[in-house]
């Protein structure tokens, strides 16, 4: 726990350092750009069919979980209730988007994502205690997304975003034996999930790339519990996947 505590309060730290950091020059270079007489930045952009870029982003990562009906009658009374705590953890990625029509974009953003969720099992007997069990994952993301953007502003534009992805857990643990593990037994989930999103953001044209802040929900469709023969899994009848995603985007 103390581990974890570290490691979330660095998470953290890093990403307010982020914040204070690069938001406000960049700002700066925005309002620098709107002082010079209005210019536009980047004029013919919209006219390119296709540009490429990268994203630096802050997850929040959760489950959404439904236990077992009847929960109490199935485990002596003893296992009071299951919730999930979300965590914060950090994408990497590429940007590919297509123009196919005058305000309407394809986008295709893959990246590497570093994720932790707790649950954290509410027993009530002589004495009651909580149990956490975290599963960190570290995702490849494979999102396809409809990009449906405004009229410029001068060198500012708005748009929403609303696609899917697939995406594949490299840190499963899907295969290990759990007969072997004891008390120390893993809440196993499968590897691979799919997954809706839908966001928006704003994006502004610099004078050399373009930059966008951009938040981004999504909601996993596959029950991801494996079922074995512990009470971390035989309690839950199922356990999808929820991000939230605050990303940094920089386009060429």
């Amino acid at each position: 726990m103390f581990t974890k505590a570290i490691q979330a309060s660095y998470v953290t730290k890093l990403y307010k350092r982020c914040v204070r950091s690069i938001l406000p020059a960049l700002f700066v270079l925005c309002i620098g750009g709107k002082a010079r007489a209005q210019e536009m930045n980047l004029a013919g952009y919209d006219h390119t069919v296709l540009h490429f870029g990268f994203i630096i982003a802050i997850n929040s990562t959760n489950f959404v979980v439904q236990p077992v009906a009847n929960l109490g009658s199935h485990f002596g009374d003893s296992l009071k209730s299951i919730s999930s705590q979300p965590e914060t953890g950090f994408n990497l990625g590429i940007v590919a988007e297509a123009k196919i029509g005058k305000y309407l974009k394809l986008r295709f953003v893959p990246d590497l994502s570093f994720a932790t969720r707790d649950l954290a099992y509410s027993f009530a007997g002589k004495d009651t205690f909580v149990i956490d069990k975290q599963v960190q994952s570290t995702f490849l993301d494979f999102p396809l997304d409809l990009k449906l953007i405004s009229k410029r502003l001068n060198n500012l534009q708005v748009y929403v975003i609303a696609g899917g992805k697939y995406i594949t857990d490299l840190a499963s643990q899907s295969k290990v034996d759990q007969n072997l593990a004891g008390p120390n037994a893993t809440v196993r989930l499968i590897r691979n999930d799919y997954a809706y999103e839908a966001g928006g953001g704003l994006q502004f044209f610099l004078p050399y790339f373009k930059f966008g802040i951009e938040l981004k929900l999504s909601q996993g469709l596959r029950n991801l519990i494996i079922p074995d023969n512990t009470i971390y899994t035989q309690s839950i009848q199922t356990l999808k996947s929820k991000v939230f995603l605050i990303s940094l985007c920089f386009e060429g």
